[in-house]
């Protein structure tokens, strides 16, 4: 389907709306580890949450559109990744900008609305995050120009996005949720590992020093293997903190990492890994999905007793 310039279809270019799954995963697991704890759930703080990071994954994704097109990151045409909304022509730099200080202002708004509720830890966590998303495609050095991508969203879309949902909801945080965190961070830092080593040829082209770049392919492979063992083995330390076997439901998902790990080695260079890279989205939400079922149950299943 051709995508008209200015067009609804040209915004989804730049949204990317299958990456906000990677926004999506943190809150859920975040929220449903926070009820398990304490048995509750406030719906207003868990909607701010939510929102506050599906703005601050739009905003990363239009900067990282915006600002891989000025720097001319499509000007040797031998890009294979997915097309960006700038560099194609179908919305114009200026306009892009423009959309990113209205997500950053709206992120902002949400972000004071949780300070009043929670107090200023929040903003703490919001200034580092908006900073984060601003700065992975923006300022003189760009974190997606160095090998620290995948740490950025391992920290970001894990460490910080899961305890700190947690904390947002319940005012507490705890072992299992940090845990929990290092999970999910590592099944979205997975998902970097495939786009980057995709683009391995482009970016050493162009001057980006992504991890892949700089330590090869042998090294590519086996982070992406050591950041999807993550998810497989930590829900077995989850279930012995709490003695909550429910919290092993998102183990089931072992042969389908496995499965996604052996694509990735065998895959062949270009689009093809495109495919990849969707089913690590997938990937990270049957987790946060799986685990989250496993803390509803365990805490109903508590109540019961």
């Amino acid at each position: 389907m051709q995508v008209r310039p200015n067009s609804i279809e040209a915004w989804m270019v730049a949204a990317r709306p299958r990456s906000l799954l990677l926004a999506i995963s943190p809150v859920l697991v975040g929220a449903s580890l926070g009820y398990l704890r304490t048995g509750a759930l406030d719906a207003v703080l868990a909607l701010l949450a939510l929102s506050a990071a599906l703005l601050m994954q739009l905003i990363t994704n239009l900067q990282n559109d915006v600002g891989y097109t000025v720097r001319g990151g499509d000007a040797t045409g031998t890009r294979i990744g997915l097309p960006r909304a700038t560099s194609s022509g179908l919305l114009p730099v200026r306009t892009m900008r423009w959309a990113i200080v209205i997500l950053s202002l709206l992120a902002v708004t949400v972000g004071l609305a949780l300070v009043a509720l929670r107090g200023w830890p929040v903003l703490a966590i919001g200034i580092a995050s908006l900073l984060a998303a601003l700065a992975y495609m923006g300022g003189p050095r760009p974190i997606a120009y160095t090998p620290w991508g995948e740490f950025t969203v391992f920290v970001f879309f894990g460490l910080v996005a899961v305890p700190g949902t947690d904390w947002v909801i319940t005012g507490s945080t705890d072992g299992v949720t940090l845990l929990a965190a290092a999970a999910i961070g590592g099944i979205a830092a997975s998902a970097l590992v495939v786009n980057n080593h995709r683009d391995r040829l482009h970016d050493a082209q162009i001057g980006r020093s992504t991890f892949v770049v700089r330590l090869g392919e042998r090294a590519s492979q086996s982070l992406f293997a050591v950041l999807l063992s993550l998810p497989l083995l930590l829900p077995v330390g989850m279930a012995m903190l709490t003695s909550k076997p429910w919290l092993l439901l998102p183990c089931v998902l072992a042969p389908m990492g496995w499965r996604l790990y052996r694509d990735f080695v065998a895959c062949s260079p270009g689009l093809a890994f495109n495919a990849i890279l969707f089913r690590a989205f997938q990937l990270e939400l049957w987790f946060a999905g799986l685990l989250s079922l496993g803390a509803v149950l365990s805490a109903h299943a508590h109540a019961g007793v």
